[in-house]
C-alpha cells in the first residue's frame, strides 16, 4: 500500500492508560484527553506503547482502550496502535483488531523473552504481524533500552521494504542519533522517521526525523510544538533554549519515579490518569505532589 507519509509528521502523543486507584481502565477519560491534544495541536496519536503500559494490559484491555482512542478521535488525526506481544500469533491478532476498528497504523515491539537473534528474524516476526493489518501503515519499534534487541536501523529498513509491502517505518526510541542521521540519509524519502527521546527532540529533528512520539507531549504539549516549529522555521537558537527547558522539566520529573511519574503529570492537565500496574510502583502522595509541582514552577515556553 502507499503510505501518506505525511499524516505522521508532526508531534505524536503516546498515551497513557486511564485507569482507577484499583489499577481498572477508566476509559471515560479518553474522550477529554483525546479532544484537548487535539485542539493544542497533536498531529496523532501512539495507543499502548511503554507509555501506555500496554505489555501490561490483558489482551482485551489492549483491544479496548485502542477502540476508545479510536472512537475518541473520530478520525480527526492518525492512530498508531502498538500490538507487540511475547505471541507472534497473539500480536497479528491485535494487528487485525486495529484494522478492523479502523486505526491507521499498527506498530510493534520484537518479542522480548525469546528475542530474536538476528536481522532476518526480526523482519519474519514484523512482517507476520503486518500481513494481519495489510490496509495500515507498520512502523517497528525499535526501544532497545527495553527489548535488548539491538539492530542496525538502516538494515532493518532495507530489509523491512523489500519484505513487508505496508511497511511504513520506524519509531526510533534510542539515544544514537547517528544511527538515525544515516538511515534518514539513506532512505528518508522512503520512510517516516519518528523520533522518541524527547528530551532530546531537537537532536532527532537535526538528524533527519520526520516527527517525534512521545509521552511528555500529553502535558508540555504547547512547549514541544513550540520547540518543532522554531526548529522548522530555521530559528535553531530558540529551539535550542526551549529544549533546555523541557528536558530539565523531563529530567526532573522522571528522577521523581520514571513511568509512574510521568502517568502522574496527567493530573496536571486535569485529567487523573491513575496509577501505573505491577511490575511498576505506585507513587507516594508526596511524590504525587512533587511532581505537579514541578510542571507548577516550569515557566510555558509556548
Amino acid at each position: 500500500m502507499a503510505s501518506d507519509r505525511q499524516r505522521y509528521h508532526g508531534l505524536i502523543a503516546a498515551t497513557f492508560t486511564p485507569m482507577t486507584p484499583d489499577g481498572d481502565l477508566n476509559l471515560g477519560l479518553v474522550g477529554r484527553i483525546t479532544g484537548r491534544l487535539i485542539a493544542d495541536g497533536i498531529k496523532g496519536l501512539y495507543v499502548c506503547g511503554s507509555t501506555g503500559e500496554g505489555v501490561s494490559l490483558t489482551t482485551a484491555e489492549r483491544r479496548a482502550v485502542a477502540e476508545a482512542y479510536v472512537e475518541a478521535s473520530a478520525g480527526r488525526i492518525p492512530i498508531i496502535v502498538q500490538v507487540g506481544h511475547e505471541s507472534i500469533r497473539q500480536a497479528a491478532e491485535l494487528a487485525a483488531h486495529a484494522e478492523k476498528i479502523g486505526a491507521d497504523a499498527v506498530s510493534a515491539i520484537p518479542p522480548t523473552y525469546f528475542r530474536p537473534v538476528d536481522l532476518e528474524t526480526v523482519v519474519a516476526c514484523s512482517r507476520e504481524i503486518a500481513s494481519a493489518a495489510p490496509s495500515l501503515d507498520f512502523f517497528y519499534y525499535h526501544i532497545p533500552v527495553k527489548t535488548k534487541v539491538e539492530v542496525d536501523i538502516s538494515a532493518l529498513v532495507e530489509a523491512s521494504l523489500a519484505a513487508i509491502p505496508n511497511f511504513a517505518g520506524v519509531k526510533y526510541s534510542d539515544t544514537k542519533v547517528f544511527e538515525l542521521q544515516v538511515c534518514a540519509g539513506r532512505f528518508g524519502d522512503r520512510v517516516s522517521l519518528l523520533f522518541g527521546t524527547d528530551e532530546m527532540l531537537v537532536s532527532g529533528l537535526v538528524a533527519g526525523a520526520h516527527g517525534a512520539v512521545g509521552s511528555t507531549y500529553n502535558f508540555l504539549t504547547k512547549e514541544s510544538i513550540a520547540i518543532l516549529e522554531a526548529y522548522r522555521a530555521g530559528r535553531i537558537d530558540e529551539a535550542r533554549r526551549l529544549q533546555g527547558v523541557t528536558a530539565e522539566v523531563i529530567t526532573e520529573i522522571v528522577a521523581l519515579g520514571g513511568l509512574p511519574a510521568l502517568k502522574a503529570a496527567m493530573a496536571h492537565t486535569g485529567a487523573d490518569c491513575g496509577p501505573t500496574r505491577l511490575p511498576l510502583r505506585q507513587l507516594s502522595t508526596s511524590e504525587q505532589r512533587a511532581v505537579i509541582e514541578v510542571l507548577a514552577r516550569a515557566v510555558s515556553v509556548a
